[in-house]
C-alpha cells in the first residue's frame, strides 16, 4: 500500500508522520487490497483536519474528521475508516460460499413427516 501525506497551512512533524503511516498501515488487517492511501492534514485557525482516501479494488472510501490537535484528528479519521472497512469485510465474508436450500430443489422434501396425518388432525382440531 502507498501512503501520501500532505499537510497544508501547516508543518507535520517527523513523530506525527511516523504515527499516521503506523494507523494506516493497521487498516490492512481488514482489507488486503488497499492500493493507495492519502492523508491530508490542514490547519485552520486552532483546529487541524485530517482528510483519509483510500483506494480499495472496488471501492474508494473518504474520511475527514476535525480535532483540536492533528495526531488525535488522523486518529479519529483513521478510526472510522476502521469501521467501514469492518463493514465491507462482513458482507464479503458473509455473502461468500452461502447455500441456499430452495423448495424443490434436491435435499429438500416437501412430504410430512412420517407418523403425521395432516388431514385427521386437521379435522380433530388438534395438533401435536
Amino acid at each position: 500500500m502507498q501512503i501520501s501525506t500532505t499537510a497544508r497551512h501547516c508543518e507535520l512533524d517527523a513523530q506525527v508522520r511516523e504515527f499516521a503511516q503506523q494507523r494506516l498501515a493497521k487498516l490492512e488487517r481488514f482489507a488486503r487490497d488497499i492500493q493507495e492511501a492519502r492523508l491530508v492534514v490542514t490547519a485552520e485557525k486552532f483546529r487541524y483536519a485530517a482528510e483519509i482516501t483510500l483506494r480499495i479494488k472496488h471501492h474508494e472510501m473518504v474520511s475527514r474528521e476535525e480535532s483540536d490537535t492533528s495526531k488525535v484528528a488522523i486518529d479519529q479519521a483513521a478510526h472510522r475508516l476502521e469501521q467501514q472497512l469492518r463493514r465491507i469485510k462482513d458482507k464479503r465474508t458473509d455473502h461468500k460460499g452461502v447455500v441456499r436450500e430452495l423448495p424443490g430443489v434436491a435435499g429438500a422434501s416437501d412430504e410430512p413427516e412420517p407418523g403425521f396425518d395432516q388431514e385427521s388432525d386437521l379435522r380433530s382440531g388438534t395438533e401435536d
